[in-house]
């Protein structure tokens, strides 16, 4: 695993993705963006972000609002780069019929407040109508990064 020092400035991209296999699901993750998790109306963060600024906030060194507006808050300590290895997180959960995922993009989640994510989640029932909607709001509150999303039921 290597690990990418703020000092070095390198860039990356991120990766999340996942798979089903009969009850269960495997998640890989690494970078910035996010996978939610809808179950039972309340919408769970599954994945950690690979920031700076995470790392902080996980040491205590700065607070969760101080984050929304850090200069270093898009850079990722861990992601894809074309060289070296960064190892992903890799989990494997058990699913639930009426569960319902979301991954996406920091484009989204650093635009749409988690109240709001939620929302959409729980009120619209068609996932590709889910995702016109996070998309929509994410471009009308700035739309500031790369706005991608995929929403998937599990039945």
């Amino acid at each position: 695993m290597r690990e990418l020092a703020a000092s070095e400035g390198e860039a990356g991209t991120t990766l999340t993705a996942m798979v089903w296999s009969g009850s269960e699901l495997g998640l890989v993750h690494l970078g910035d963006s996010r996978v939610y998790l809808l179950r039972e109306g309340r919408l769970f963060q599954l994945t950690h972000d690979h920031t700076l600024v995470q790392a902080m906030i996980d040491e205590g060194r700065l607070t969760e609002a101080e984050a929304e507006s850090h200069p270093q808050r898009t850079l990722l300590v861990k992601a894809l780069h074309g060289r070296g290895t960064a190892e992903p997180d890799i989990e494997l959960r058990e699913t639930r019929p009426g569960d319902r995922y979301l991954l996406c993009s920091d484009g989204l989640h650093r635009a749409v407040s988690t109240v709001h994510l939620t929302e959409v989640m729980r009120e619209v029932a068609d996932p590709g109508e889910a995702v016109r909607r996070l998309v929509d709001l994410a471009n009308r509150r700035g739309g500031a990064d790369n706005v991608s999303c995929v929403v998937a039921d599990v039945c």
